[in-house]
């Protein structure tokens, strides 16, 4: 406990260091999730050890607390741009859940601020302010998953230090919960998020996904083991459109020429190609699984879209354009 104390002080002396109009007693509770009288030890406790803190006061005339630095980095070499989008990642990362690695970036950004010069910080700040503002990702709304951090560290520890882990897990398929071993490989983040690893209790060796909403307990073993050297991340992940795996099919699809500008803007899979057609439509080729999430996808095209290949994916859209009423050419 002593030293999670005294690391929160140093977060908030980085932080009193970074902000030009230095902090409240009130960010101090929102930051650290703290009461009135916690926030006002801990802002304490930087008092102490910073001599050359300083008491300010905001347009209200509210007390704020802020540690002048001479500053390491100069003039040009940060710019609100980047800060920007620094922050925006961090934004990004809150609303993905992945509050672990939105702290990792607001501890960067925090050390970076706090190394600019004061006449920097100044000359940036109102253009920060206003990128930051438009961006708007803090507010944008929609679904998330859920991502418990306890989960991510524990898994990201067992990864590091090359042992399996014990987990529970709840299939929405079979609606059970299970216990099993896991070879934890790695993760992928999308519309949900997934551990990608191996079951030692499985005959044929395959890495498995499991979503990471569906994990309750988890504890890494004592139990080490040799990652498959064959195995790539990047190419498992691949072998989907978005993150459901299945046996990779040829895919083709055109775009009419209504449409085919818009296409053309669109990364929709990593192997694509794109071959613009002499009437202006546009053919997209690649090689993926997950037709059913390609169908969720080419829905929002509405008859825009035509597939080519294969049989299966044309059927399944068939009979979504027949069920919402497009037409299908």
């Amino acid at each position: 406990m002593r030293y999670g104390i005294t690391d929160r002080v140093l977060q908030l002396a980085l932080a009193m260091q970074g902000s030009r109009l230095g902090v409240s007693l009130g960010d101090i509770e929102h930051r650290f999730r703290v009461s009135r009288r916690t926030a006002q030890r801990m802002r304490d406790a930087v008092l102490r050890n910073y001599p050359q803190a300083e008491q300010v006061e905001d347009d209200e005339r509210r007390p704020r607390w802020r540690v002048p630095v001479a500053g390491v980095v100069a003039p040009g070499a940060v710019s609100a741009d980047e800060l920007a989008d620094l922050e925006a990642a961090i934004l990004l990362l809150r609303r993905e859940n992945q509050r672990r690695r939105a702290e990792a970036l607001e501890g960067l950004l925090r050390k970076i601020r706090a190394n600019l010069r004061p006449e920097l910080q100044r000359r940036i700040e109102p253009d920060l302010e206003a990128l930051i503002e438009a961006e708007g990702l803090a507010m944008r709304p929609g679904p998330r998953p859920v991502i418990r951090p306890e989960v991510i560290d524990t898994i990201r520890l067992a990864i590091k230090q090359g042992r399996e882990l014990y987990l529970t897990y709840y299939s929405r398929h079979s609606g059970k919960t299970t216990g099993r071993y896991v070879r934890p490989y790695g993760f992928i983040f999308g519309s949900r998020h997934y551990l990608v690893g191996q079951s030692p209790d499985k005959a044929d060796g395959l890495p498995r996904m499991f979503a990471l909403s569906g994990i309750g307990k988890v504890r890494v073993t004592d139990r080490a083991f040799r990652r498959d050297p064959d195995f790539s991340l990047r190419r498992f992940a691949e072998r989907a459109f978005a993150v459901f795996q299945e046996a990779p099919r040829d895919i083709v699809w055109r775009f009419k020429p209504a449409a085919a500008a818009a296409a053309a803007d669109y990364v929709f899979h990593p192997t694509q190609s794109m071959e613009p057609q002499t009437d202006g439509s546009l053919v997209v080729r690649f090689r993926a699984g997950g037709l059913m999430e390609m169908c969720w996808h080419l829905y929002t095209w509405g008859d825009d879209v035509e597939v080519l290949a294969p049989d299966e994916l044309r059927r399944l859209m068939a009979k979504a354009h027949r069920h919402r009423g497009f037409r299908v050419g």
